[in-house]
């Protein structure tokens, strides 16, 4: 049943749903939640059979109906994403390391809702009933009843080192999705991605620097670290979409969603394997971001790994298939014996809360405040 009719409505839905996950922190009291919209380089298309054109300014200008339903699809997985993100985050509250840690969370889980304030204001502001009948739906699905939209989106966050390793990988995935969205030719689209872009490089950066100060205080082993690369890293993978994309297709051809590097790409596109070339150049970056980390674990101890494209995939040519974290073939029977050594366990979870009763499982941060 639709319940909303204006923003107004939405935005009381919104604050039902902030109460019913349980967010209670004080501090998201005094965010300003509101929708913004950036600069964009120019007014024209950049890319696709509409390269050149003005960009749409409204959803009436969209000169097709696929389109403009491509749109809307496009901008509910990603508002969808990131109510589910806020919901797998919300019990880390209490065990926050440091009063840094704490206010960072608090940052990175009210720019969330910001950015799905900002998808829900699209969809009503542009898409008539069946807009809000989405932004509304954003609202009622659930992270932990496992009826978000994708995969990732589903998995618990327990702890600090989840949280972290989450932030590290499923929010760059974010800014990979951000970006190609940022060159779309729906004017407002990607108005919207410019803000969004800015907020999302604080949530990475906390990532990051999480996991550094871990590898900094030496207390977590690198083998449970690994584990939940294990864990985020596939499910990562997957978010890029399906092999040979007829989806990533139109949406290109259509001027929607353009490439990652699509500014600064001197190649002609391979509108084929465009998912697959995005998961490329982030399997890239999360190396770099890797080795970066492994020159800080000393000497004689093992290494963080990036695992194999095809291990523990669930959407693509590897889904289902038997892969070690390294890429190598598997029967059935040793995968099922040889997933759940490498998956982050009960055991695992019970040892990290052991350690992280003492706050020096990670380094320290100078500053109290985020900046």
């Amino acid at each position: 049943m639709l319940k909303v009719s204006t923003f107004d409505d939405w935005i009381d839905y919104f604050y039902s749903w902030q109460k019913d996950i349980g967010l209670d922190a004080p501090e998201f009291r005094q965010y300003k939640f509101e929708a913004k919209y950036g600069q964009l380089p120019h007014n024209e298309i950049e890319f696709g059979d509409y390269k050149g054109r003005l960009r749409w300014t409204t959803v009436m200008h969209i000169p097709d109906q696929r389109i403009r339903d491509a749109a809307l699809n496009l901008i509910v997985y990603q508002g969808d994403t990131e109510f589910a993100s806020v919901e797998q985050q919300r019990r880390l509250f209490d065990t926050a390391p440091s009063r840094y840690d704490y206010l960072s969370l608090v940052r990175v889980m009210a720019e969330e809702m910001r950015h799905g304030w900002q998808m829900s204001h699209l969809l009503v502001s542009q898409f008539g009933r069946s807009g809000r009948l989405e932004a509304q739906k954003l609202l009622e699905r659930r992270a932990f009843t496992d009826n978000r939209l994708l995969g990732a989106f589903n998995e618990t966050v327990q702890n600090w080192l989840d949280f972290y390793t989450y932030t590290q990988f499923v929010d760059r995935d974010g800014k990979f999705q951000l970006t190609m969205l940022s060159s779309s030719g729906f004017q407002p689209l990607g108005q919207s991605m410019i803000p969004m872009l800015k907020e999302e490089s604080f949530h990475m950066g906390t990532g990051n620097n999480g996991l550094r100060r871990v590898v900094q205080a030496g207390r977590i082993p690198i083998s449970i670290m690994q584990k939940y690369y294990n864990k985020w890293l596939p499910t990562s993978f997957d978010l890029f979409g399906t092999d040979h994309s007829s989806s990533a297709q139109w949406a290109y051809v259509w001027g929607l969603k353009g490439r990652y590097n699509e500014r600064d790409a001197h190649e002609a596109v391979d509108k084929e394997h465009l998912n697959e070339a995005a998961r490329d150049l982030y399997r890239q970056e999360a190396q770099k971001l890797t080795d970066s980390l492994n020159k800080l674990i000393p000497e004689g101890q093992p290494k963080l790994v990036v695992p194999d494209l095809k291990f523990n995939r669930q959407i693509g040519e590897h889904r289902g298939k038997s892969y070690s974290v390294t890429g190598e073939p598997m029967t059935a029977e040793e995968y099922g014996n040889y997933l759940p050594t490498i998956l982050p366990s009960e055991e695992d979870s019970a040892l990290l809360r052991s350690i992280m009763k003492e706050n020096d499982w990670i380094a320290p941060k100078k500053e109290e405040v985020p900046q």
